[in-house]
């Protein structure tokens, strides 16, 4: 059927994109056949066909061979499967449409748009991604209508920008600036209108969830601005679909990924210093969690805003959103169970010097027993997530924190050591174990033993990953030695790895 569609359209001198969309409106309800499909019909090819197309573009961009076979691009066409951002990109470039003629939502990472060159109504009439399949020009057809439902694109595109500095050899381009922030600000409004406002497919979503735990995962592993960019881009697709409001049962899953999205984004805002924002983006995900009813996901959410007036100075604050998180978790064994006592022992930590301190300490203590006992009853998946839910490691490494911060120090090197052991990856967490440990060091007056314990940990430190927030207690570990001995010879050293010679203009971007 799609071949006499075909030749009757070449026939009559209809563009393959026309004859795609008649082989899929005619086909599908029939067959099934996807968009994506359709315009692999539409050029009478087999996959092995656009394989190898893809595979050429590959070897143009001087990149190493891609993965995409046969096989997963029958799971693309049957709707098994979506294609990532970079394969996308392929996908569209060999076939000369933008995403949403294959059959997906928003623009290509590029940013930029896959017509050919020439087509009227087209984004690259320069041809910047070069010709990949032979088409007579469509001089005649129209531009298509812009998709006025689609708010947010160029936000979309800014983060889109930003992902593909990252993904090219030189990620230093790529940093949290003004236009970067506004276009985080404006997914998590938009998100926040439709909340108040708001049909996919059962299997969508088990798609979009799974890579919502993805992303979970890459949060020990991944830096954090790449990671944000991806999260964010996930969100702003979750929201498109939440535009509308949907049956019952697949809204409450919607909300469910809103709200760990969310949460996601706020707990990098923090790894990259940005409190303002990391506490918008909680309060999107406490929005979002709400709608869902689930008193587990509403206390993580709860506890993992604890963490910005924890590491921003109001450890007040922290301790009462820590005790609202226990109390919205209640008898439900679940990570905020864990999570909140041990924000609530960091935060009487920190008040330790402030209030009677015997007293504190053993509050603090039995919120570290309660945590403890809680993480033992801890179902085995959560104890593996160490975003969405609390791993053994973490609950070291918090403990090893509020033993230092009571000046335990002996009890607390024994404990940052065992956490130490459990990392092999987060490279943040890591650092703040090593700072923790020279915290130590000086707080038994070994000013030597504590530098060279901190100049290793920023050595061990990618640039990616200097932001602020690990900044901050590298810089608090100097001023604590200095006042102490201001002249001290290994503080040359660690001021080295703490302020590193910044490259020249030009330099890493490529020269002048």
């Amino acid at each position: 059927m799609a071949r006499r569609i075909r030749a009757k359209g070449l026939a009559t001198g209809r563009s393959a994109a026309q004859i795609a969309e008649e082989i899929h409106e005619v086909c599908g309800p029939q067959f099934g056949t996807t968009k994506i499909k359709g315009h692999r019909l539409s050029y009478g090819i087999a996959l092995a066909d656009v394989i190898e197309q893809v595979r050429a573009l590959f070897d143009r961009d001087e990149k190493p061979p891609p993965g995409i076979g046969e096989t997963l691009l029958s799971a693309y066409e049957s709707g098994l499967k979506r294609p990532g951002p970079e394969y996308l990109h392929y996908l569209c470039t060999v076939y000369r449409v933008e995403p949403a003629s294959l059959g997906y939502d928003g623009p290509c990472i590029c940013g930029h748009g896959h017509r050919m060159p020439g087509v009227v109504g087209g984004n690259d009439l320069q041809g910047r991604h070069g010709a990949a399949l032979a088409e007579p020009p469509d001089i005649g057809t129209p531009p298509p209508p812009a998709d006025q439902s689609f708010e947010g694109e160029e936000d979309e595109n800014i983060l889109r920008r930003t992902l593909l500095q990252l993904l090219s050899s030189n990620p230093g381009v790529a940093k949290l600036d003004g236009p970067v922030l506004g276009a985080c600000e404006g997914i998590r409004r938009r998100m926040d209108r439709t909340l108040v406002s708001a049909t996919v497919s059962p299997a969508m979503l088990d798609q979009w969830e799974e890579a919502t735990l993805s992303f979970g995962r890459q949060y020990t592993t991944t830096a954090p601005l790449r990671l944000l960019c991806d999260v964010l881009l996930e969100l702003s697709t979750v929201r498109t679909a939440m535009c509308r409001r949907q049956p019952i049962d697949l809204q409450e899953r919607l909300c469910r990924m809103a709200a760990q999205l969310s949460g996601l984004s706020g707990m990098i805002m923090i790894n990259l210093g940005d409190h303002r924002l990391a506490r918008s983006f909680f309060r999107t995900g406490r929005t979002a969690a709400d709608e869902t009813g689930d008193r587990a996901l509403r206390a993580w959410v709860t506890a993992r805003e604890a963490l910005v007036p924890l590491y921003y100075g109001d450890a007040r604050e922290a301790l009462n959103l820590a005790k609202k998180s226990r109390d919205l978790a209640g008898q439900t064994p679940c990570a905020a169970q864990a999570m909140a006592p041990v924000v609530e022992a960091r935060a009487l930590a920190m008040l330790s010097g402030i209030d009677s301190k015997k007293e504190v300490v053993d509050q603090a203590k039995r919120a570290l027993a309660r945590a403890r006992n809680a993480f033992s009853h801890m179902k085995a998946g959560d104890q593996e997530d160490a975003a969405f839910g609390y791993t053994e490691k973490q609950l070291y490494f918090y403990q090893g924190d509020v033993l230092t911060k009571l000046g335990q120090t002996l009890e607390a090197e024994v404990v940052l050591d065992q956490a130490l052991d459990k990392y092999q990856d987060h490279i943040l967490d890591q650092t703040l174990i090593r700072l923790d440990r020279a915290q130590c060091r000086l707080i038994e007056g070994d000013l030597a033993d504590a530098l060279d314990t901190a100049t290793e940990a920023l050595r061990l430190l990618g640039p990616e990953y200097r932001t602020d927030f690990i900044m901050r207690p590298a810089l608090a570990l100097e001023q604590a030695v200095m006042a102490r001995d201001a002249n001290h010879p290994k503080l040359t050293t660690y001021r080295e790895q703490l302020r590193p010679p910044q490259p020249l203009l030009g330099e890493g971007i490529g020269g002048a």
